[in-house]
């Protein structure tokens, strides 16, 4: 389980955000541009530092200010696919979902064995030659998440996975995406703004505004959430 009570002062807002997500359950972190939803994301990632609060994994501290622990992102085993991906464009499709495991000096033998694997799995072996930079949307995903999950990751995160593919391919993408997530069976948080992606793709979701969670629940919940802001903005209107 993972389990987050941070708090971070920024410029236009002070986040303070508790949450907690269970092995193998997806978490759907909703908000508006700009709420603090992919700083909680890099909060947990290591990325950011919070300014006081703790992030725990399965019992292990990731940060706890109090006892002064902040464990260096690359040694929280935290797989992230960030919104714009975040690939190496000169780089081949191979190369970059190696990347993780050359970095954790893994054999060559061992990694070439995982890469096929992963590869393999997410049809993305007939490209493997191809740069990233020349590759479609679509397949930059695929990539992104391979990178992300060969690793053995012990949390998942996923910033906005689906914003830079178009409508039909997001249709197509969520189903995937929910079921090789759920394969995983570690806990993991998306953030999204769009509540189709809640509906399709969480087990639960939490709506964060400026920078604090208001509401949560199942993810079927979320539709709900949606109609009432219509509503009232028809009110207000």
């Amino acid at each position: 389980m993972l389990q987050t009570d941070v708090r971070k002062k920024l410029r236009d807002f002070d986040l303070e955000v508790s949450l907690s997500v269970d092995d193998g359950e997806i978490l759907l972190l909703v908000g508006d541009n700009g709420c603090g939803k992919t700083t909680v994301l890099n909060l947990i990632a290591g990325l950011m530092d919070p300014d006081a609060g703790t992030i725990h994994q399965s019992g292990r501290a990731l940060f706890d200010s109090d006892l002064n622990v902040n464990v260096p992102p690359e040694a929280r085993n935290i797989g992230y696919v960030f919104q714009n991906y975040a690939l190496f464009p000169h780089m081949s499709v191979y190369d970059n979902v190696a990347f993780g495991l050359r970095t954790r000096k893994i054999p060559a033998r061992e990694v070439d064995f995982m890469v096929k694997d992963s590869l393999e799995a997410a049809g993305l072996w007939e490209i493997r030659k191809a740069r990233a930079s020349s590759i479609s949307g679509g397949q930059k995903q695929r990539v992104a998440l391979a990178r992300a999950l060969i690793i053995e990751p012990e949390v998942l995160l996923l910033d906005e996975p689906l914003s830079a593919l178009d409508v039909r391919k997001q249709a197509v993408m969520r189903q995937e995406l929910r079921e090789t997530i759920h394969q995983c069976r570690v806990p993991s948080i998306i953030v999204t703004h769009d509540l189709r992606n809640v509906a399709c793709i969480g087990d639960r979701a939490s709506l964060l505004e400026t920078g604090r969670i208001t509401l949560s629940g199942p993810a079927d919940d979320a539709m709900d959430w949606g109609r009432g802001a219509l509503a009232e903005d028809s009110a207000r209107s």
